[in-house]
């Protein structure tokens, strides 16, 4: 069990990722809610992890599935109640598991009282909680784009302005450069930590500082000063964890973000390789090797050594499956997901488990009227009116769209997968009769339980978080094999991924060691399985 009160736990933890409208439903709505996650806290703690990021539960008109924020202060009624909160933090804490909150600090909803008021008159106060430009209907202030389609700039005629909005018009951006906004904010983060919250996930932090007159976006020019300020104003000595996610996160920004001295986060979520298989726009894909892939790992590794942190993740709400984008979906699923799982896990920073994640849980192809996600709708609709056929944007859309992972959690073979005993709010993977938390749990060589040793390994091995990183064979285009020193301790991590054999030498001084963790049973010499991952362990000399 964590120590919370150990300076720095977050580096020795395993956090788990909850999509909580699609977690699990206690009341019958088809909607996932607190009461639900308070019903699974056992099924986490066999897990094994230590904390639980909940994707946002504030009141929300759920136009951008809660990251459109109504109010900060309250939870949504779909979600249950403030007392349903206190429940799930109380309880969760007996297990040993902390609970951290999604805060969306870059812009609110349309619906939030203080978009209300500023639409009111450019004299009311909160006028210039939001950012602003003169214009008349028609002639935008510039061209730029909004992340989910569409112009980034929306008019009010009542006022005669244009306000901003980086993702849907239902989300304007907050004025970062107002110091009200920002002492609102901190004042409602405090509040959430007397609550009893052990840290935050902030989202697309890194655009809070934005200057849309010269079309910058993320890493403005007051950004930093802004991350200390919020720091020092809230959590900073609180020993907390926080993850501030920065797409345009490079290596020497996050060791600003996650310096050791604790002045802005604790890390950072940086997306570097998430984005290898596709252009800019993500709905255009291209090939990735592996050496690609291992050698911008190994940057990030080296890069925040001693001097940052790194976060640990394949999956997350905005992601499709891992398994089915790197690994395979189809008769060597549960090996391929085994060998993605081990090749993070051993690696140094945090690591986190997306919902269903430890059950090799795959993509959904829906027709276009099963998707609920605005962005993947707006981007089909896009696809097809720029000349793709309806089944050619369709193939886009399956490969990356958010939907992917925000099916229902999968629990059992059952009716819904014993998501919920309603109609649910968005269709359950049919695959859910093979692909289950029950079967998993009854089968010892499953996914899961292979989640469950990684965890266990990282709290009992001091290495996985103190070591170093060396890559071997960077050029080989099927094995990701790394070593860890440190502690005393040397880790060797040995996978393949491919669905190839691929020939690997044991280095000499593991030779004749017994694997720590061996996927496939015992290993063959001089080769890895298709999907065959290794983990070796021994006292460094």
């Amino acid at each position: 069990m964590i120590d919370f009160s150990k300076k720095d736990w977050w580096k020795e933890a395993v956090i788990y990722q909850i999509y909580p409208k699609s977690f699990q439903d206690s009341n019958g709505d088809g909607i996932g809610d607190l009461p639900g996650i308070l019903s699974r806290l056992d099924y986490l703690q066999k897990l094994g992890v230590n904390a639980l990021w909940i994707s946002p539960v504030f009141a929300s008109p759920q136009v951008d599935n809660g990251y459109d924020v109504s109010d900060y202060r309250a939870i949504d009624p779909m979600f249950g109640t403030m007392e349903d909160m206190r429940t799930l933090i109380r309880e969760a804490g007996a297990r040993g598991i902390g609970i951290l909150l999604d805060l969306v600090l870059n812009h609110t909803s349309d619906q939030h009282r203080w978009f209300l008021e500023a639409c009111k008159g450019r004299d009311n106060p909160c006028h210039d909680y939001y950012i602003w430009r003169d214009g008349q209907p028609g002639v935008l202030p510039n061209e730029m784009r909004a992340a989910f389609g569409g112009p980034a700039w929306t008019y009010v005629p009542q006022l005669g302005q244009y306000y901003f909005h980086q993702f849907a018009p239902q989300q304007p951006d907050l004025n970062w450069e107002n110091p009200a906004v920002r002492q609102e904010l901190y004042a409602m983060i405090r509040a959430w930590m007397a609550e009893g919250v052990k840290g935050f996930r902030l989202d697309v932090i890194d655009q809070i500082a934005k200057d849309p007159d010269r079309q910058i976006t993320a890493n403005g020019p007051r950004l930093m000063e802004f991350l200390h300020e919020l720091n020092r104003e809230t959590w900073g000595g609180a020993n907390l964890v926080t993850v501030g996610e920065a797409w345009g996160a490079d290596i020497p920004r996050a060791r600003q973000y996650s310096a050791p001295d604790g002045s802005v986060f604790s890390m950072v979520f940086q997306f570097e390789q998430m984005c290898l298989d596709h252009e800019a726009d993500k709905w255009v894909p291209k090939a990735m090797a592996l050496p690609e892939l291992k050698a911008s790992i190994a940057r990030w590794q080296q890069g925040l050594h001693g001097c940052g942190w790194n976060s640990l993740f394949w999956d997350n709400h905005d992601l499709p499956r891992i398994v089915s984008r790197w690994g395979d979906d189809g008769e060597a699923r549960v090996d391929s997901a085994k060998a993605l799982a081990v090749a993070l896990h051993g690696l140094q920073g945090t690591p986190y488990i997306y919902q269903g994640e430890e059950l090799g849980m795959t993509n959904a192809p829906y027709p276009v009227e099963d998707l609920r996600d605005v962005e993947s709708i707006n981007a089909y609709h896009e696809l097809v009116d720029g000349g793709k056929s309806p089944e050619e944007a369709l193939a886009l859309i399956h490969r990356m769209m958010r939907d992917n992972a925000r099916t229902p959690m999968q629990w059992t073979a059952g009716e819904n997968a014993g998501f919920t005993t309603g109609t649910p709010w968005m269709r359950v993977n049919p695959n859910h009769t093979v692909i289950n938390a029950e079967a998993a749990l009854a089968d010892p060589d499953s996914v899961f339980h292979t989640y469950r040793k990684l965890i266990a390994l990282r709290k009992a091995y001091p290495v996985f978080v103190e070591g170093d990183f060396t890559l071997l064979c960077p050029e080989d285009p099927q094995v990701f094999a790394y070593l860890r020193r440190g502690t005393g301790q040397e880790l060797l991590a040995a996978v393949n991924l491919s669905g190839k054999p691929a020939a690997f030498a044991l280095p000499e001084a593991f030779r004749g060691c017994q694997p720590l963790l061996a996927t496939q049973g015992t290993p063959d010499s001089g080769v890895l399985r298709p999907w065959e991952a290794l983990l070796y362990l021994r006292d460094a000399i």
